[in-house]
């Protein structure tokens, strides 16, 4: 192994960017400590591994942090990975051997450690008695190896070879195997010829004997090497099949939130299924099929020298087999299309069917759906019952071309042998011969089945990875909170399918003063859950602007901007997970003060600590059922946990009873300080003490003013409150 490059940190706060710098230039590309630097986030108490994460990704590398065993760091892990050291800085582990762990140091130098020493730097926390240390695992994505003005096509396969790159020892190791297979091969035709024409005709046992002793120790040899073979391709195509996935879900995060709203789940879920065909072409068939011709064309020599006739009757019906399967190829594609569309109905229609088998109970629907999912079931038969006339067509064709070319061949050979131009061990080596090259030939033809799939898996999957990310690297976008924070709208317009789309919003003009409370109350469908993904930067305006200050929101960044603010929407997500990591979403590690006062606000403390295995109770679909109203509670801690400079509440309390909602609003009156709050509501009891009251009606804003002012214009504020404000005529 060649010395692994090393960079010294020039400061204490640079291991991190160092460590990540010292892994690029190992996979072969050198960047900037400053941009690494900028990247990571770095602070004067240094960077975290999150931060390291952020820069890794910038640059192309996907990243895992995660804590692991010692044993699982040497078996599982790929190296190099970073590893947090000594809880106070950041090296990378770059080889493992024979119980001597490599480290390359940023502050020292490439350093050797015994297990033990290793362990006393590394090692830093104990769960269910095991200890375990902390490690990020990076690995480059083809995006990695682009160059900054480089376009990649993400649909034709020069684009798959990126994936190959990272593997591209155990791949020469692949290659050395299938040449050994395809020369041990190569001999055994001479050993049948040498049994018939030496040991047969001298009747020397003997001489056959040794001859059979050979071909055993080949054919034992060749079990081998195959054996190897398969194990280092599984590997291949276990990561390579893992990295495209992978870049796929990281493409599907950086994509902007309306992308989804115009999606089925299904569509998506088939098109990671579609990665299997491009993982399956990339491995095993695209690096033995270059041995199938490597073996065509040794073959093709060995049976010119005994016969160039049997050679050409050969080349001919290889020929017309190839032609006839390539006439059906055009068909196969419209039908994979097809098929494509039919599974994608059918994912989307068994998620629909679970997740709604509660509503479909209820409603008596099961007859209804069940015939819903076999009309699926039914257009789904009739194009696999085309697929499969097409294939059968195509392989009745291919096989009568195949075996009329053998039979014109063998008919040769017994000629060849009765006229005394070959011997008998020659025609028994001329149909072993044979019998290799069709082997060869039926690959090729496979290869060509699987590389059209892999164009279309692929022609599908650059339908998502040619998108436009939420964000470009080449666009830089601001990071910094302007002077003043008051969020202003004007002439805000916004339509969500389109020019000839019904306008949602209709020129908006509204002032959202700083560290004020704003109320936005309205009849379903007025437009207020709209305005509010708007100010979180879901989507940008079709007309007019939101600005922070003096700044378009636009040209912040919007990973930034999300950052300061917090909201609890109308469909907020719970994840099958753990209380408090469901409360703690994206921290490192838990604040137990913040957690605390969290839960206190959201009124649900009692709650939690009442269950049996409190904060670490696991729930959503795959764990404890939870009211609504409590789902709306764990929202709410989520969104005082995190702290943010702008709170967004989108019906945040509309499914709590009226003793609960009464004691959260208390308590978020006081987490209301110092912030520029936006409260969306029904019930209009929770926002009549709101600084400022906005009615919003079928997109238009028609009142403005506090809950006195506007009650006594006895205006469409007047009328949405009365009946539950009892306040009369």
């Amino acid at each position: 192994m060649s010395r692994f490059p090393h960079y010294k940190q020039p400061d204490a706060m640079d291991c991190g960017p160092t460590c990540l710098r010292m892994i690029a230039k190992f996979y072969g590309r050198n960047f900037n400590l400053n941009y690494l630097r900028e990247q990571s986030h770095i602070s004067r108490e240094g960077v975290s591994l999150l931060g390291i994460s952020d820069a890794a990704e910038s640059i192309g590398m996907r990243s895992l942090g995660t804590k692991v065993t010692y044993e699982q760091l040497i078996k599982d892990v790929p190296k190099p990975c970073v590893v947090h050291w000594d809880q106070n800085h950041f090296v990378v582990v770059y080889k493992v051997n024979r119980g001597k762990v490599y480290v390359a140091d940023p502050a020292f130098d490439l350093v050797k450690y015994n297990e033990q020493e290793f362990k006393k730097h590394w090692l830093a926390t104990m769960k269910e008695g095991v200890e375990k240390g902390i490690c990020l695992m990076l690995q480059p994505t083809p995006a990695f190896y682009e160059q900054d003005d480089e376009v990649t096509d993400r649909t034709g396969f020069s684009f798959l070879w990126r994936y190959v790159r990272p593997h591209r020892r155990l791949v020469t190791q692949l290659l050395i195997g299938f040449l050994a297979a395809s020369i041990i091969q190569l001999i055994f035709p001479f050993l049948t010829q040498s049994i018939v024409d030496v040991g047969i005709n001298n009747q020397d046992i003997s001489f056959i004997y040794l001859v059979l002793a050979a071909q055993m120790m080949l054919f034992i040899g060749k079990m081998s090497v195959d054996f190897v073979r398969s194990w280092i391709l599984l590997h291949i195509s276990t990561r390579i099949n893992i990295s495209i996935i992978s870049d796929f879900l990281i493409k599907l995060m950086k994509l902007p939130i309306g992308f989804f709203d115009t999606k089925m789940l299904g569509d998506l879920m088939q098109r990671i299924q579609d990665h299997r065909r491009i993982e399956r072409f990339l491995t095993t068939q695209t690096l033995s099929v270059l041995f199938s011709l490597f073996n065509l064309f040794v073959f093709g020599i060995v049976l010119a020298i005994y016969s160039w006739k049997i050679l050409l009757v050969f080349v001919i019906g290889s020929v017309l087999y190839v032609v006839w399967v390539y006439l059906f190829m055009q068909r196969r594609r419209q039908l994979d299309y097809k098929k494509f569309t039919q599974l994608s109905e059918n994912q989307s229609m068994l998620i629909q069917l679970i997740n709604g088998m509660p509503e479909i109970k209820l409603n008596n629907y099961e007859k209804q759906k069940r015939w819903e999912w076999e009309r699926i079931q039914a257009r789904l038969f009739r194009v696999n019952v085309q697929n499969l006339s097409v294939d059968q067509y195509q392989q009745a064709g291919s096989v009568f071309i195949n075996e009329t070319k053998n039979i014109v061949i063998t008919v040769l050979a017994a000629m060849a042998v009765l006229n005394g131009n070959m011997t008998l061990g020659m025609m028994l080596a001329v149909q072993y011969i044979i019998g290799q090259l069709n082997a060869p030939l039926s690959d090729l033809i496979n290869f060509l089945h699987l590389a059209q799939d892999a164009k279309i898996s692929l022609e599908r999957l650059g339908e998502i990875h040619n998108k436009d990310d939420e964000e470009k690297k080449e666009d830089p976008r601001i990071n910094t909170m302007p002077a003043s924070r008051t969020i202003d709208i004007s002439n805000l317009v916004f339509q969500y399918e389109g020019p000839h789309s019904p306008k949602v919003l209709k020129q908006i003009n509204l002032k959202l003063p700083e560290q004020k409370v704003t109320a936005i109350v309205g009849g379903s469908g007025s437009g207020k859950t709209t305005l509010v993904k708007l100010l979180l930067g879901f989507y940008l305006p079709v007309a007019g602007s939101i600005k922070v200050g003096d700044t378009d929101l636009r040209n912040f960044s919007q990973q930034w901007w999300r950052t300061k603010v917090g909201a609890v929407m109308q469909d907020g997500f719970i994840f099958s997970d753990t209380i408090v990591n469901n409360v703690v979403v994206g921290d490192e590690s838990v604040d137990k003060e913040k957690l605390l006062f969290a839960v206190k606000a959201a009124n649900i403390q009692d709650f939690i600590e009442g269950l049996p295995l409190g904060y670490n109770t696991k729930i959503g679909q795959d764990g404890h059922g939870l009211s609504q109203g409590q789902k709306q509670r764990i929202l709410i801690a989520r969104v005082i946990y995190k702290n943010p400079d702008y709170l967004f509440f989108d019906e945040a309390t509309n499914a709590l009873d009226a003793n609960n909602e009464k004691a959260i609003m208390e308590n978020l009156n006081r987490v209301y300080e110092g912030k520029t709050v936006v409260v969306v509501a029904h019930r209009l009891s929770t926002v009549k003490n709101a600084d400022q009251i906005v009615v919003l009606d079928q997109g238009e804003i028609v009142e403005v003013g506090n809950h006195a002012e506007l009650t006594a214009n006895k205006g469409a504020y007047y009328n949405l409150v009365k009946n539950q404000l009892e306040l009369g005529n």
